[in-house]
């Protein structure tokens, strides 16, 4: 017994990794397929943005100044919306141009745009409704997160199932069959 445990681990101690097994078969390196769908972008990152400009529009900053120190933490879409605006509005422009969101905003960017020209037109805080959209994209990641999680359990027990079907006829119904078997032809009933 110890003499196997020595070989296995002289084995796992000197074996080649798997480049130098790929190298000993002539295979070339391996690629990997590239992937097909592109990521969302965080939704918690989105969040985070949205209470950073919160916080900095409850502090008393400007919309402007606020959009501009909020914009390089913030993701992509929030952040290409939120530098526009700041730069728009520092420039002079009336809010309903500088939010304005672009075609190819996302992650709770639209919105945002949608709750800063609310506020803008109708002098509402727009720090309580960006923290109130902050909440919504936490709840709605939390959501994303169950219903893959319940998605995974779903697909999970498919092949559970298959794997083990086979060893509870094996291992739990198959010897109450030869055994009942064995007792009916020993019995003479048959």
């Amino acid at each position: 017994m110890s003499g196997a445990a020595l070989l296995l681990a002289a084995a796992v101690l000197f074996a080649p990794g798997p480049v130098a097994v790929r190298r000993r078969i002539g295979s070339g390196p391996v690629r990997v397929a590239p992937v097909r769908h592109r990521p969302r972008g965080d939704p918690l990152a989105t969040a985070s943005a949205l209470d950073v400009f919160a916080v900095c529009l409850s502090a008393g900053m400007s919309v402007a100044a606020a959009a501009a120190a909020t914009a390089p933490s913030a993701p992509d879409g929030v952040g290409a919306v939120l530098r526009r605006a700041a730069d728009l509005l520092a420039l002079g422009a009336d809010p309903d141009t500088a939010w304005s969101a672009p075609d190819e905003a996302g992650d709770g960017s639209e919105a945002l745009s949608r709750l800063a020209r609310r506020s803008a037109s109708s002098g509402s805080a727009l720090a309580k409704g960006v923290a109130e959209l902050a909440e919504q994209c936490r709840q709605d990641a939390g959501h994303a997160a169950a219903a893959a999680a319940e998605r995974a359990a779903v697909l999970i027990a498919g092949p559970l199932g298959l794997c083990f079907l086979p060893a509870f006829i094996c291992l739990g119904i198959a010897p109450v069959v030869a055994g009942l078997a064995g007792d009916v032809f020993t019995s003479g009933i048959l």
